[in-house]
């Protein structure tokens, strides 16, 4: 059996330059605060997602925890399988696998590049599910050599895998290999459209018929609306020279590289419009930040993950003080 995710979840992430001595208090805080979930990254040269999921999972009796993400090349997928299957035995239904790419320059790094990267993913997600399926695996792929490989002892409830996911190639893969997707932080509800019909056109390839698509959505929020939104503003011209994919829906991608190139990214923070800071992010007054995950979900995310910025020690307070009585309401 598969675990499928309530329509309109709502999760946090526990941002890896957190220190991990302070995970299980997080954890336990954003549980009783009415989190559904809570998001780690495996982020290279930080603590480790997997033995952080364990954390977090112990400290905690509902909340759902979701790895996003950890990246294929650099993971065996048996040994991936058996982290994963431990996890899922001992918390039944509460773990969340999300297999990536991983930063080009992180896998040259590290050894692990892959000769494709689409391939090393695919062939990796379909060994782990297979795994944990139970199955006797044989597979010569570009990534994945395993030779009559069967773990002894399975979940008993099958986790979904997921697959992080932005350019057309790898949504698809995400609908026709995985059981869900998960969307980097700048997915505003136009990008979200767009990528379920990539996502959609995966799923009738192989007949798939449900999937759950995680968008990670920057939060800040407070009393004064333009105080929260300016490290937000700060935080979109940083990344707007790698997020055309997820600006060509709005219709901004041009707009948004002329504006780099006349300002630089500093300065460009300067210039952005409220639209763009409305259409990209959770930030304001708390009635804006609810607004725009309301729109995620309008979109046709099945769960908004806010992201805090860079060592942000007070956003889980503000989440749960600002935003859940509103979401509730």
């Amino acid at each position: 059996m598969h675990v499928s995710q309530p329509r309109q979840s709502l999760g946090v992430i526990f941002h890896p330059l957190f220190p991990p001595e302070t995970l299980a208090d997080y954890a336990h805080r954003a549980e009783a605060a009415g989190f559904d979930e809570l998001w780690l990254w495996d982020d290279c040269f930080l603590p480790g997602a997997l033995t952080s999921a364990a954390i977090a999972l112990s400290a905690t009796q509902r909340l759902k925890v979701g790895i996003g993400l950890m990246p294929a090349t650099a993971y065996n997928s048996l040994f991936a399988a058996m982290e994963i299957t431990t996890l899922a035995r001992a918390f039944p239904g509460r773990i969340l696998p999300g297999f990536g790419h991983g930063i080009g320059s992180w896998m040259q790094q590290i050894g692990a590049a892959p000769k494709s990267s689409l391939k090393s993913l695919g062939e990796t997600v379909d060994a782990v599910q297979r795994l944990l399926a139970g199955e006797c695996v044989t597979a010569q792929g570009t990534q994945v050599q395993l030779e009559a490989v069967q773990m002894q002892l399975t979940p008993t409830v099958i986790p979904p895998v997921l697959v992080g996911a932005m350019q057309e190639k790898t949504l698809r893969l995400a609908g026709r290999s995985a059981e869900g997707a998960i969307l980097p932080a700048l997915s505003s509800p136009a990008y979200v459209r767009w990528a379920l019909e990539h996502i959609r056109e995966g799923m009738a390839e192989t007949g798939r018929n449900n999937t759950q698509l995680v968008v990670y959505l920057d939060a800040k929020v407070g009393v004064d609306a333009e105080a929260a939104r300016r490290p937000i503003r700060r935080w979109i011209a940083e990344r707007l020279p790698w997020s055309a994919v997820q600006l060509k829906p709005l219709g901004l991608a041009e707009e948004a590289a002329a504006l780099v190139e006349r300002y630089g990214t500093k300065e460009a923070a300067q210039h952005i419009p409220d639209a763009w800071v409305d259409a990209l992010s959770a930030s304001g007054t708390p009635r804006q930040a609810v607004d725009a995950i309301r729109r995620l979900w309008d979109a046709g995310a099945t769960s908004v993950v806010l992201q805090p910025l860079d060592g942000d020690p007070d956003c889980l307070e503000a989440y749960a003080r600002e935003l859940l009585p509103l979401l509730r309401a």
